[in-house]
């Protein structure tokens, strides 16, 4: 894989901003440039040698389509139905921590380029703005949640998150606590005084502001307030708490997404936290398939990881998934222009999902699941592929 270029643009690609960029890539590059190095780090970094970070990306570049031709795609449509809802492309903004360290707009400019784009945004359980304020811009918000210690503040988001319009709960399954992030350990990395966990009470997160030497402050503050504790039993009490959908994120194992949905999950999200959890744990497209096969149709499986472009998207449909959620594209966009930034790289995924579909033969979203994906370096033969009418 190539090392990300980060020589300032020229010319008209600098007076243009955002709308000159072509690829997330690009988003990408400017970003590096708007962010300190310690808020860059904690952006792109993983947990470990960063070898699942890696994994993310040699995953979806290791896999092929294989096109089919005479389909009239005269009319391609990206829409599609996400967790029950209609859509403009079968994405939605993944949750991600603490936005207004990119951009002093933070989590609303994400937001209202998700609404502008017509797929849901998760927000983050810490993000740095009230959930009020983000369900008051963008008509598909989810809330992502953690397991907490404080039990008190957790039911309060749930009814929170209810009040306020939310069509759904994202339950992190993945962080009984959070992977050793090396970069941040080396930045002694920490939130800046005015960076705050609005859902949080004040005085629960004065710790991820205390940097000390060779550890992440962030780190410091979610062991004090996630629990390890977290077990099937309390997904159930989750699932008899509330009436919104229920997500499950972090899930691998198709055993695991089996359980999930008899327990009434709604949806699992294939992921393995970008790369930021378990270092060595399975890229998602490898266990995407096998996944969708235990959940056989009872639930919807989403994607996350590594997702940076629309050919992207359109591999992990042809391997079963419902829909991806997107995430440093996202901070990419945001730090390098706002809201601008963010509905640049979210037309830009649809742009390329539209391409995508026409050059492969599909009409629409659902006829992706009809195409067939190979392995790099695997001889094409007639056994791997699918008999009969394809669609």
């Amino acid at each position: 894989m190539s090392t990300l270029d980060t020589a300032p643009p020229t010319g008209a690609a600098r007076s243009a901003g955002s709308a000159a960029w072509l690829t997330s890539t690009d988003a990408q590059r400017a970003a590096a440039l708007a962010l300190p190095q310690d808020v860059r780090d904690f952006l792109e970094g993983g947990s470990g040698a960063e070898a699942t970070l890696a994994a993310n990306r040699a995953a979806f570049e290791d896999l092929f389509l294989v096109p089919r031709v005479l389909a009239d795609a005269s009319a391609t449509s990206t829409a599609a139905t996400v967790l029950g809802a209609p859509a403009a492309m079968p994405a939605g903004i993944a949750p991600m921590a603490y936005q207004r360290l990119f951009h002093p707009d933070g989590e609303p400019a994400a937001a209202r380029a998700a609404q502008a784009a017509g797929i849901p945004y998760v927000a983050g359980m810490l993000s740095t703005c009230p959930l009020e304020e983000i369900t008051a811009v963008c008509s598909q918000t989810w809330l992502q949640l953690y397991w907490l210690r404080d039990r008190a503040l957790l039911t309060d988001l749930v009814d929170r998150a209810e009040a306020a319009g939310c069509s759904a709960l994202v339950l992190a399954v993945d962080v009984p606590r959070m992977g050793r992030r090396l970069r941040d350990m080396r930045n002694a990395f920490a939130l800046p005084q005015d960076i705050v966990a609005a859902n949080f009470p004040p005085s629960e997160t004065h710790s991820a502001r205390r940097g000390a030497a060779g550890t992440s402050a962030v780190m410091v503050h979610t062991s004090e307030a996630f629990d390890p504790t977290l077990s099937w039993d309390d997904v159930a009490w989750l699932r008899g708490r509330t009436e919104l959908r229920l997500v499950l994120k972090g899930v691998l194992h198709p055993e695991d997404a089996a359980r999930a949905v008899e327990l009434g999950a709604d949806a699992v999200v294939v992921s393995n936290h970008g790369g930021r959890q378990l270092d060595g744990a399975v890229p998602a497209p490898s266990v995407l398939p096998a996944v969708c096969d235990a959940v056989a149709g009872r639930g919807e499986v989403l994607l996350d990881g590594g997702v940076r472009s629309g050919t992207d998207v359109l591999k992990a449909l042809a391997l079963g998934a419902s829909a991806v959620l997107v995430g440093r594209p996202v901070l990419w966009g945001l730090a390098a222009d706002g809201q601008r930034g963010v509905e640049r790289v979210l037309s830009l995924l649809r742009t390329e999902l539209e391409d995508a579909l026409v050059l492969s033969g599909c009409t629409d979203v659902t006829r992706a699941s009809g195409l067939d994906v190979v392995p790099r370096g695997i001889p094409l033969s007639p056994a791997a592929l699918r008999k009969g009418p394809r669609w």
